[in-house]
């Protein structure tokens, strides 16, 4: 069983890792592929990397430009996985912590209860 100290240990080492990320974005890249033709033969051409992402009910895509931005995007991506799951760890963790709480002062109570009853006797 975890101490409430390792417990808020563990809390703030995760608040600030969360301090740290500086840029995400929720979404995903997908690659397009485009066929035509050229002197008659099919061709295919791409891949054209598009970032895509649901904004209320509608999904909004732009294309990536190979190079600085693609790569950008994708450690956005990334640093917003990272994100939701510091997140996740975070509510397990907090919600851990609120159970001993209350156990500890339902313990306290029980305590209180049996002793004022002694001296009641």
């Amino acid at each position: 069983m975890d101490s409430i100290q390792e417990i808020e240990a563990s809390r703030n080492h995760i608040l600030e890792q969360l301090r740290h990320i500086k840029s995400l974005r929720r979404g995903t890249i997908n690659e397009q592929f485009f066929k035509g033709k050229k002197a008659g033969k099919t061709v295919t051409r791409g891949p054209y990397f598009v970032f895509s992402r649901r904004e209320g009910d509608k999904t909004v895509s732009r294309r990536l430009k190979p190079g600085d931005d693609l790569e950008q995007t994708r450690r956005d991506i990334a640093e917003h996985k990272r994100f939701v799951e510091l997140c996740r760890e975070l509510e397990r963790l907090t919600e851990r912590l609120g159970e001993i709480t209350r156990q500890g002062q339902q313990a306290q109570e029980k305590k209180r209860r049996r002793s004022s009853s002694k001296i009641k006797s």
